[in-house]
């Protein structure tokens, strides 16, 4: 067989074109999450904070998808520019199911929210896969 005939080949290198911004200031997750997003196959970078996250944005273009921490230092993600975010799949993490913030950033376009303390890591990847086609 063929390596390019190989399911998991072609998924894996399907990912590979994928981009994702992790927001989050919490080392541990922050470190977790690109791990097992990069095993999965994306192409990962992270940041600490919401104007770091803009920043980056300004400096690396669009993302696919943006894993955006609810409550952060340094301007909360509820302040993040939807403009310039308009093509890009926002996931919410937050710790709290009820957060009014998530009632407002999913009005403004997030396309969905995860609560961190209930997701498993590979319950993230299938969530991220989810999205694309």
């Amino acid at each position: 067989m063929k390596l390019k005939d190989n399911k998991c080949y072609n998924k894996l290198v399907e990912n590979y074109s994928k981009r994702v911004l992790i927001v989050e200031d919490d080392q541990f997750i922050r470190e977790l999450y690109v791990e097992v997003l990069t095993e999965a196959g994306f192409v990962t970078s992270f940041v600490t904070n919401g104007e770091e996250a803009l920043n980056k944005i300004e400096e690396s273009g669009p993302y696919d998808v943006i894993l955006l921490d609810v409550m952060m230092p340094k301007r909360a993600a509820k302040n993040l520019s939807p403009s310039k975010l308009k093509d890009t799949i926002i996931i919410l993490l937050t710790n709290l199911a009820h957060d009014p913030v998530i009632k407002d950033a999913l009005n403004l376009g997030a396309k969905d929210f995860l609560i961190k303390s209930d997701i498993t890591p590979d319950q993230l990847v299938a969530k991220v896969k989810s999205f694309f086609p």
